[in-house]
């Protein structure tokens, strides 16, 4: 059978060989050629059964290659016998067929020999499994060839049907059927026969000639679509290659598009060069030619055709998400999005003497996010607190205390320009520049704040080893001379409790040691009670801490490696395709179950999320409300306008570039973008969060590139052998809306959250940064860097730039990233909006 790739019957008889490309023997083509040259051809046949096919076939034949009557009945009665199909059976039911059958070769078909075939389909083929893989609209071709012993030359007909017909059992699945072609001679030749079947087989797979095979009016016409064929065809001469091998369907195919272009007479002109660019253009993310960037020379005019373009997808925004892929997509961004607020939210904290810490990141996460998801052009974007502005933020809170100025007055003031700044740049359709940002600076970017990711998750498994510091003293040997007492304010002794000598076995082959040790604790104290009560511990065990910090670093590594090996099990070769793309969406959120489960069962007293259960400020010295004067000179409110300046143009920066990575070409999304409303969105928020005290908010780009990728849509049916197809987003705005509100009810959620461990959720921290970094071209071309010539994959832009010349791109792009590392880290970080 043929379905893009060829898969034939094993030797054995019980089951479908994998899918490979058909290799073809050329003689076989040319041989075809002439068949169908000289063979009878009936085009546009109308006829309902395949009896009446049959019986029109054999009475139109050439003058020269007329049948006798009894040849005719002969062929007619062999042509009408029910097929012996292959069956394509489960795994399940191929072990239980195992159990019951007494004989292992023992093979069923669909028939018993000599039967005839049935007008109507059988129950067989109505449930036979592999009709899922075939897509909605398809219609069967059958090839019927050998050796008869009655015939003295070959006997050839290719038929078209008028429209396409169910042709009862003679198909493997229930299918209408459009052509058929049979090819029948005398003995001797079957090998012969058999490779022509293939060759017109492999010939109706191929698109460009069933397109042929469809409209051809006449014989040359179809002798024409088949010398098509076969100058497109790459012959490989014999040798060290055994055409015995079946060569294995690639994982990326010339798209249909690319073939046509190929042969258009216009582009025979282009170079090579020409091809290639053109070829690669709609892979790249930059938004030249698009629609949402033109200027229009109007006030607002940007915003308003952002509005009228994302207003009639509203509706379709809330249904597209009835889904369970969006269900998958809920938990695991919740959680990313949990523990984002969480970690900034306690930096913050540090860094502002808790002006702002994790309530206050909890709330403004939850109301900020919710808003953007509701109003803005692509509520795909995930917003959050990011390393920038949270630099900004400790920058701030340093002047206003080195000046003696109220911090969240001074930050209202900037919040408050920041606004009508970016209000301005909406107005001016300012985004259009977004247009000349190349994916040097879309790389640079997404690569800076995946290592942030990266960066930040290692160095918070690192801190554990201070707050659980290893016990490098201990000594398996010394253990029954460790003793740990507690010493009360008695002078001169040891508290009450001791009761005599303790037993402590030393080696099981010897008897018992006797070691003179008192307990722990007196009269049963545990060590808070014996510090409660004025005592102190003595002892060289007392300030032994278990090496929790090797377990937390097992549950970080491990669900990191979870993540990565589940996400990718869509591409396994175990289970069904169903099981695997369900593993696959929810991969994320197996790995924290699975580990927490882990951590659960040992019961060891890892660091676990702290989540704030009351809603009031982390400081008891400030309100819900900054207000604007009072507490700082009137002047502060213009002189806010200049560090406004920067905090605009390093959220217009975040912003944008975040928009562009996510509205590139290659996710296929269908409902456009929004720069102009989201910048506007964002924009209007800080002055909501500056008037409350809660953090700034602006995309994020890792959580939002783990938004998209959670949300992949792929084909249901594909070929055997072909990977699904990449369809596009699920675009829709109800998972952020969902992560956002499940992250406000979060205040209330503390006694369930309590037990995850936070070495997972680093975890989770550390998958999302390497799956970020691995989607850009930059690790790609480091690769490269450390690869000799002859392993190199063939990339496109190999062929056309000189080797020496993408080494020089990459390693200048990796100066500017690093000189933006060390800025980011320096007292100077604030002009870092100005160096991206």
């Amino acid at each position: 059978r043929w379905m893009k790739f060829e898969e034939k019957v094993e030797d054995g008889g019980e089951r479908w060989s994998a899918p490979h490309i058909p290799a073809l023997p050329l003689h076989s083509l040319f041989q075809l050629r002439m068949y169908l040259q000289k063979g009878t051809m009936l085009l546009d046949l109308d006829a309902p059964s395949f009896k009446e096919i049959i019986d029109k076939t054999l009475s139109v034949q050439l003058e020269d290659a007329e049948l006798q009557p009894e040849l005719r009945d002969r062929l007619a009665a062999l042509l009408l016998c029910q097929p012996r199909h292959q069956p394509t059976k489960s795994p399940l039911r191929l072990l239980a067929e195992l159990g019951l059958s007494p004989c292992r070769g023992n093979a069923k078909s669909w028939s018993d020999p000599g039967a005839q075939l049935s007008e109507t389909p059988l129950k067989e083929q109505l449930r036979n499994r592999f009709k899922k893989k075939v897509p909605p609209g398809a219609e069967a071709a059958h090839i019927a060839v050998g050796e008869v012993e009655f015939l003295e030359k070959p006997f050839t007909a290719f038929i078209r049907l008028r429209r396409g017909v169910a042709l009862g059992s003679l198909a493997e699945v229930a299918l209408p059927s459009r052509f058929l072609f049979i090819l029948l001679g005398p003995r001797a030749k079957v090998k012969a026969y058999h490779e022509v079947g293939r060759a017109m087989a492999t010939l109706l797979t191929d698109e460009f000639f069933q397109r042929v095979a469809r409209q051809a009016e006449h014989r040359e016409d179809l002798i024409a679509g088949m010398e098509t064929f076969l100058d497109e065809l790459t012959v490989l001469p014999p040798g060290k290659w055994d055409p015995s091998t079946r060569i294995p369907p690639s994982s990326c195919l010339l798209s249909p598009h690319r073939r046509t272009t190929m042969h258009l007479p216009d582009q025979q002109s282009y170079s090579n060069v020409d091809m290639a660019a053109a070829g690669d253009r709609p892979s790249l993310g930059h938004p030249h030619s698009r629609e949402e960037l033109e200027k229009t020379g109007r006030l607002f005019g940007g915003l308003l055709r952002d509005i009228r373009r994302k207003a009639p997808w509203y509706g379709s925004d809330f249904s597209d998400a009835l889904h369970p892929q969006c269900l998958s997509a809920v938990l695991y961004i919740y959680l990313a999005t949990v523990t984002n607020a969480i970690t900034f939210g306690g930096m913050l904290g540090d860094e502002t003497a808790n002006m702002q810490g994790v309530l206050e990141s909890f709330l403004g996460t939850a109301f900020a996010g919710s808003i953007f998801c509701l109003f803005s052009g692509q509520p795909l974007t995930i917003l959050s607190s990011t390393g920038p502005v949270l630099v900004f933020e400790r920058l701030l809170f340093s002047f206003s205390q080195d000046h003696s100025l109220d911090y969240l007055e001074f930050r209202l003031w900037i919040g408050l320009w920041v606004a009508f700044f970016g209000v301005v740049l909406v107005a001016t359709e300012a985004s259009h520049l977004v247009q000349y940002f190349t994916r040097f600076t879309e790389e640079s970017f997404c690569a800076l704040i995946s290592l942030i990711f990266i960066y930040d998750s290692l160095k918070k498994m690192l801190s554990l080893a201070d707050t659980f510091p290893i016990n490098w003293q201990y000594h398996l040997d010394n253990v029954t001379s460790y003793s740990c007492i507690c010493n009360l304010s008695s002078p001169g002794g040891w508290a009450r409790g001791w009761n005599g000598p303790k037993v402590s076995v030393r080696d099981l082959s010897s008897p018992p040691a006797l070691s003179l040790q008192p307990p722990a604790t007196p009269a049963g104290l545990s060590r808070s009670q014996c510090l409660g009560q004025g005592g102190h511990l003595l002892g060289t065990s007392c300030h032994y801490v278990p090496d929790i910090t090797l377990f937390c670093f097992l549950l970080f590594g491990g669900t990191f490696l979870s993540c990565t090996m589940l996400k990718r099990f869509r591409s396994s070769r175990y289970f069904p395709a169903g099981v695997r793309k369900l593993v696959s969406d929810f991969a994320i959120i197996l790995a924290i179950l699975a580990s927490c489960a882990v951590d659960a069962a040992l019961g060891l007293e890892t660091p676990k999320l702290i989540v704030p259960s009351e809603l009031k400020p982390t400081n008891p010295a400030r309100g819900w409300i900054v207000f604007p004067f009072g507490a700082n000179p009137w002047w502060v409110c213009l002189v806010s306008a200049v560090p406004a300046v920067l905090v605009t143009i390093l959220i217009f920066m975040d912003q944008q570039i975040t928009a562009v990575i996510l509205n590139r070409r290659e996710y296929k999304l269908q409902k456009g973008a929004g720069f102009h409303l989201d910048l506007l969105c964002v924009s209007l928020l800080m002055v909501v969060t500056s008037a409350t005290g809660l953090p700034w908010y602006v995309s994020a780009t890792v959580i939002s590139l783990a938004h998209m990728e959670s949300l992949k849509k792929e084909s249901a049916t594909s070929a055997p052998g072909e990977h699904p197809e990449f369809l596009g987003i699920r675009e829709q705005r109800l998972t952020g809306l969902a992560v956002f509100i499940l992250t406000g009810v979060s205040i209330f959620m503390a006694p369930i959250l309590k037990h995850i461990p936070m070495p997972v959720l680093y975890g989770v921290f550390l998958h999302m940064g390497v799956a970020a970094l691995n989607t850009i071209q930059l690790t790609d071309r480091v690769r490269l860097l450390l690869m000799p010539a002859k392993h190199q994959p063939d990339l496109a832009y190999l062929r056309h730039v000189p080797l020496r010349r993408v080494h020089l791109f990459t390693i200048t792009q990796l100066l500017c990233l690093a000189l933006l590392w060390v800025l980011k880290s320096t007292v100077a970080a604030i002009f870092f909006p100005v160096m991206v």
